[in-house]
């Protein structure tokens, strides 16, 4: 069978082209990239809040986002042709050039920085484009190397509230290190829920994101490792005067929940104990940030 990568690419109207370029853009998982730098924008600010850095850092995080997710589509466009789940995407589909994804992808990725460092500041600038190297410059060539791939990709999935912090003028102090670590450690069991159930997929396409090659108990010991590490860390907040009572009880509620479900995705390591973990996951980290921020907010009142 003929790859799809080895098809001509098929001219496209320019609506049809749009369209595929907001499928690598990845619109909805960009809007998640912007909340979360907006829950750090509102957490660094202290109320003193400036609508228009606001709006310069999400133009630029998202024109981030959009890099990174067209340099990992070009490099990952051969293991996406052998999966059901990504074959259909721009590149592998013929839709679109890979070159020109290529070329698309290195431009946004010099010009979000640059849009930062002219419009916000420094510090979000340089750390945006750290974010940019390490998902397309590292974690995305580890996938097909090593498990490991996944405490690499959760650096720069952990930095857009940080980026979000920077961009309010605040200095980089305990505050931001603790909301880089709520992201981080949260991930790990978001992420291996994904990874199981779509471990056939990633094994057919050569990616190895389980660890030791998905025998059983090994991904379910580390999901809830993780889970149990990320209750003392989520009351952090708390601690350093970023929230209160309120945040504080939801935190540990949240975090009890998401350990149940990590627990149950390690004693029966199925598609249905990964999905219920997954669904446990999209609950738990935006209402967690959700009431995180409101709580801020009312107690700076």
């Amino acid at each position: 069978m003929t790859s799809p990568l080895a098809q001509t690419v098929v001219p496209a109207s320019a609506t049809s082209r749009f369209a595929d370029y907001m499928e690598i853009a990845k619109p909805r998982i960009a809007l998640v990239v912007l909340f979360t730098v907006t829950v750090g924008y509102l957490l660094g600010a202290e109320g003193t809040w400036d609508l228009l850095v606001w709006l310069h850092t999400c133009v630029g995080v998202a024109l981030a986002a959009t890099a990174s997710n067209a340099l990992n589509q070009y490099i990952e466009r051969h293991s996406d042709a052998r999966m059901q789940r990504t074959k259909l995407r721009p590149i592998p589909a013929g839709r679109l050039p890979a070159r020109e994804v290529l070329v698309v992808g290195l431009v946004l990725a010099v010009i979000s920085p640059l849009y930062l460092l002219f419009f916000v500041n420094a510090q979000t600038a340089l750390l945006t484009f750290a974010t940019i190297a390490l998902y397309a410059g590292a974690y995305t060539p580890l996938k097909s190397r090593t498990a490991f791939c996944t405490a690499v990709g959760a650096i720069p999935g952990a930095l857009p509230p940080v980026l979000g912090f920077a961009a309010s003028g605040a200095a980089l102090d305990w505050r931001a290190v603790v909301l880089f670590s709520v992201l981080f450690v949260w991930q790990f069991p978001h992420f291996l829920a994904i990874a199981w159930i779509y471990k056939k997929d990633y094994q057919t396409a050569g990616l190895q994101m389980l660890p030791a090659n998905g025998k059983r108990y090994v991904a379910g010991c580390i999901a809830v490792a993780y889970a149990l590490v990320l209750i003392p860390i989520s009351m952090l907040p708390k601690q350093l005067g970023l929230s209160g009572e309120i945040y504080a009880w939801t935190a540990l509620l949240l975090g009890v929940m998401y350990l149940i479900a990590s627990v149950k995705f390690l004693l029966k390591e199925d598609e249905t104990s990964a999905r219920g973990l997954l669904r446990a996951s999209f609950i738990h980290l935006p209402v967690l940030l959700f009431v995180m921020t409101a709580d801020h907010i009312w107690l700076l009142q």
